[in-house]
């Protein structure tokens, strides 16, 4: 079992700065953050390898967000920069034991935390 701690969000101007962190207890092999706005379906924003290096980043997020991950702490980290509108949502952390099933979709990650809210106003 994998319980799944978030932490960061909340409002913002466009243009501005957040930084998400997801703590993991238990044992992960994948970790990553997906979005969900009202209305639309949940979407894959940024995923990792534990203890790897690749990275899977969405196109409208590619140069503007930056994943990263600290294993001694089982933490990773969402920094969001140069935010937009467009990219208010719930954000939600996810994690997978297994290296298997790849970094792009909600359905082949196992375990969710709660969600935090990004709000971003023009």
């Amino acid at each position: 079992q994998v319980h799944l701690v978030e932490s960061g969000g909340g409002s913002v101007q466009a243009g501005g700065s957040v930084r998400l962190s997801c703590a993991a207890s238990g044992y992960t092999a994948r970790m990553g953050w997906f979005r969900q706005a009202p209305g639309k379906e949940r979407e894959g924003v940024a995923a990792i390898y534990i203890g790897g290096v690749s990275e899977y980043y969405a196109d409208p997020v590619k140069g503007r967000f930056t994943i990263s991950q600290d294993n001694a702490k089982k933490t990773v980290y969402l920094q969001m920069n140069s935010l937009k509108p467009e990219d208010s949502a719930m954000y939600y952390c996810a994690a997978d034991p297994e290296y298997g099933g790849g970094l792009t979709r909600p359905v082949n990650f196992a375990y969710w935390g709660k969600g935090t809210q990004v709000t971003v106003s023009s």
